[in-house]
């Protein structure tokens, strides 16, 4: 039987060394691992069983790399809570991996400490909460924290961890301006190493899913140089 809170973790990742390494330092902590060294096999494997989080390296060498791993799983309705592990550590790199979909990003070489704060981080904030209001409404929009579910004028819409959350704090404070670290830390619960210019990718995602033209939006608004707010302009 596992320990209480051990996970089922994906990994994929073509460094041997380091695939083993995590995959030894995961299983003596009790959790339940499955390691690959290729996109296809991490696709085949989240598309038939069910992980509490995967832990993707972006260049995989060879096609699909873990950008299209994760926009594959997110095609096709797979929301499991994605970690991309990136040697690539430039702005342009993060905005790609969280384009396509990705709920957080660490660059290598990765220590084991601040992965597990992600990881921790990741699910804390996708659990359902337990203080507060469980159902918050605002427009057309009605948040279900207990469901993790998001309805637009009554019809579920399948939002990502990172894009919940945000859209769960200027949800919980209509007409409220929030800084993008004010969202960062509604995220993970600190700002910390993560590029603040990451949340206008959230935004830009929530905008596309629930505004009626995204390119004009009337929900989240922008107010330039500050941040976001949820209301009119």
């Amino acid at each position: 039987m596992s320990p209480a809170g051990a996970l089922r973790i994906l990994i994929a990742d073509d460094e041997p060394d380091l695939r083993r390494s995590l995959e030894r330092s995961f299983m003596l902590e009790g959790h339940e691992v499955v390691a690959v060294a290729d996109g296809r096999a991490a696709i085949d494997r989240a598309s038939t069983e069910r992980f509490d989080i995967a832990l993707l390296d972006v260049a995989l060498g060879s096609s699909p790399d873990g950008y299209e791993v994760c926009r594959t799983l997110r095609s096709r309705r797979n929301f499991v809570p994605i970690i991309m592990l990136t040697a690539l550590d430039s702005e342009a790199d993060t905005v790609l991996g969280l384009e396509a979909g990705a709920d957080d990003y660490v660059a290598k070489p990765v220590g084991l400490a601040e992965l597990r704060s992600r990881i921790r981080a990741v699910l804390r904030r996708a659990g359902p909460r337990t203080l507060g209001e469980e159902v918050l409404s605002f427009g057309p929009l009605t948040l279900d924290r207990q469901q993790h579910e998001l309805r637009l004028d009554g019809r579920p819409v399948r939002l990502t961890f990172a894009q919940f959350q945000v859209l769960d704090a200027l949800i919980s404070a209509p007409g409220r301006l929030f800084s993008r670290e004010e969202l960062l830390r509604a995220i993970w619960g600190d700002s910390a190493y993560r590029d603040p210019r990451a949340i206008d990718v959230h935004i830009r995602h929530l905008r596309e899913k629930i505004e009626e033209r995204p390119e004009e939006p009337s929900l989240i608004v922008t107010v330039r140089g500050a941040g976001y707010r949820l209301g009119p302009s």
